[in-house]
């Protein structure tokens, strides 16, 4: 098993656990709220976990079967990871200090920059894993 393929399978696994641990934040908040409701970005956060843990999986799958060289398939599993990772911290962080229900009410370096940065790596770096797979089933 490459290496590509070993990162999106643990990443997987620290998503699935990190959507759970991040339940019981939410439960936590939700028992603690004078209405039974926690912090937008901590639901957020909770549901994000889970999402990339199945998106991982599906880069791990399209991962085995590819075209491209295993260093290529390094670098654009760890840019897409990358960013679900914080992402994921992001929301949460901002869920805990509970300070805001929408982030893009302000523009900010975060808001701005790091979001191009967040699609520019993301929409490439799959690209690049799933032009691969494709390469691999379907023209060799």
């Amino acid at each position: 098993m490459i290496t590509a393929v070993k990162i999106s399978l643990a990443a997987a696994g620290f998503y699935l656990l990190a959507g759970m641990l991040i339940g019981v934040v939410k439960y936590r908040r939700m028992m603690e709220s004078a209405e039974p409701q926690a912090p937008v970005y901590i639901d957020i956060a909770h549901r994000a976990a889970f999402f990339y843990s199945f998106a991982a999986l599906v880069m791990a799958r399209l991962l085995e079967q590819n075209a491209f060289p295993e260093n290529v398939l390094l670098a654009a599993a760890f840019s897409v990871l990358t960013f679900f990772t914080l992402t994921i911290l992001g929301y949460l962080a901002t869920g805990l200090k509970n300070t805001t229900d929408n982030l893009f009410r302000e523009r900010n370096f975060l808001t701005t920059w790091f979001m191009y940065a967040l699609i520019t790596a993301e929409v490439i770096g799959f690209f690049i894993i799933f032009a691969g797979f494709l390469m691999r089933t379907f023209v060799y």
